[in-house]
């Protein structure tokens, strides 16, 4: 019992500074890119804050299986470096004992990143579309930053501004391109405004004295259009307004057939599985010899944690685009796991036993 609370110890400090750290990380790099579109006037400042938590809550399910695969990694390599496991291993405590109080912190945080995947993951997306919908519809002409091209998010337009009236909350020499089908669209306009919005709903710019060009690649089907009013929608109605799966409630995802549906729901019941996973794999990856450089490990579970994270993607989007189905959908990643697991684990004792019967050959 000491020596299990010793292990844990040993593994929780580093995986709280290094969930730290990562949740720094996260937080900084959604900040810059949220400030950035508040800067343009794409979102307002005050919602800034509440979107970075909100993807900081989504980002959970990842970085905390994370945090605690590379703490076990470096405590129990730590262990070895100093000879504590071998000290360990002669008084009978052996590996399977350490993964065994390995497992029972792994399964603590699995019950965490469940949470967070099951029900903070639907909600926090739910709440993040909320903001960033009455954002848009509160979207500030004057924010914009004139002189530059400005790429709408959401949507396939890049809009320029040569200047702002203020005062009528109106762009002034405005170009709007977007590039899609294989044909260039452009629309030029003395002035352009956009009129108020319920949130949900797609943004509407009006344009104002101008002229729409649609140019087609080959040139032999351009278009010219002369215009004292137009329309133009930014934004997908369907991403906009219509069913977002990411938001949905788990119970709903587990009653969908739709491949995407499949996949979302998959990766949310997964993600507890693979924080064990990790955490169990993370044990014989840790295994260094004493004085050996402290990096050695951390360079193959490295490369073990980027395989087996793209395996779980690749997985999902196989699910999602139909080429595998919901059975066994993106289980077969996790099927194969404790297979390569069981051959880290033994492979000391394959190692050991063939070394005996070489012996005995040569004594022979």
């Amino acid at each position: 019992m000491i020596i299990d609370r010793y292990i844990i110890s040993e593994i929780t400090k580093p995986m709280l500074l290094g969930c730290g750290m990562l949740v720094l990380i996260f937080t900084g790099y959604s900040s810059a890119v949220h400030l950035t579109n508040a800067a343009q006037g794409l979102i307002q400042l005050s919602t800034v804050s509440s979107l970075i938590l909100l993807n900081t809550v989504i980002a959970l399910e990842v970085l905390l299986p994370t945090a605690l695969y590379l703490s076990i990694i470096y405590a129990l390599g730590r262990l070895h470096r100093d000879s504590e496991m071998a000290a360990l291993n002669a008084s009978g405590i052996g590996e399977i004992r350490v993964a065994a109080s390995v497992f029972a912190l792994s399964l603590l945080v699995a019950i965490v990143v469940a949470m967070v995947s099951i029900i903070g993951r639907p909600w926090a997306y739910k709440q993040s579309y909320r903001l960033e919908s009455e954002a848009k519809a509160e979207f500030n002409i004057n924010k914009i930053e004139t002189g530059r091209f400005l790429e709408l998010k959401n949507s396939h337009y890049v809009l320029f501004a040569h200047g702002i009236d203020s005062q009528r909350d109106r762009l002034l020499d405005v170009f709007l391109q977007r590039d899609a089908g294989g044909k260039n669209s452009v629309i030029y306009a003395r002035e352009a405004y956009l009129p108020p919005a319920e949130p949900g709903t797609p943004r509407i710019v009006e344009f104002i004295n101008g002229f729409a060009y649609t140019l087609d690649q080959d040139g032999s089907k351009d278009v010219t259009l002369k215009y004292k009013t137009l329309s133009i929608s930014l934004g997908d109605n369907e991403r906009e307004v219509n069913y977002k799966r990411k938001a949905q409630p788990t119970t709903i995802l587990r009653e969908s057939t739709r491949p995407k549906d499949i996949a979302e729901y998959q990766w949310r019941l997964s993600t507890p599985l693979s924080t064990i996973l990790l955490a169990l794999l993370a044990v014989p990856l840790s295994r260094t010899k004493p004085r050996q450089g402290r990096y050695t490990s951390f360079f193959v579970a490295i490369v073990v944690y980027i395989v087996l994270l793209n395996l779980v993607s690749i997985a999902r989007n196989w699910v999602e685009h139909e080429r595998v189905g919901a059975f066994p959908g993106i289980w077969w990643v996790y099927a194969l796991t404790p297979v390569f697991l069981l051959l880290l684990y033994y492979k000391d004792t394959f190692r050991f036993r063939s070394r005996q019967a070489h012996s005995k050959a040569s004594s022979i």
